[in-house]
């Protein structure tokens, strides 16, 4: 793990991969055993579960110093930008085609 941070809606978890690693397989792991661990430790004394699916991105190691930025600033920039503004952008930046219907019930 390289950087990690959140906000109260979601996070960002910056990694490094090797080719062979799946990432669903990957995500499904750190959902299940940070859920685990935050019900031990009574972190909230409201049901904890993570949403059902998640998002991707990879950048190139030159801008890792960008993003570890951005990650560790969260709470500056969410000052600025909601989290489906900034999803929404990603999307948009990335080249990604989505169907509005499955974002953000």
């Amino acid at each position: 793990m390289i950087a990690i941070n959140g906000v109260s809606d979601h996070i960002h978890i910056l990694i490094g991969m090797r080719p062979s690693c799946c990432l669903s397989d990957l995500v499904r792991e750190v959902k299940k055993s940070s859920n685990t661990f935050i019900k031990e430790q009574r972190f909230t004394k409201y049901q904890f579960g993570w949403q059902e699916g998640f998002g991707a991105f990879s950048y190139s190691h030159s801008s890792l110093d960008d993003v570890v930025n951005y990650i560790q600033n969260q709470k500056e920039h969410h000052k600025k930008a909601s989290f489906k503004e900034e999803y929404l952008l990603f999307l948009k930046r990335f080249n990604v085609d989505y169907k509005p219907d499955y974002l953000f019930d």
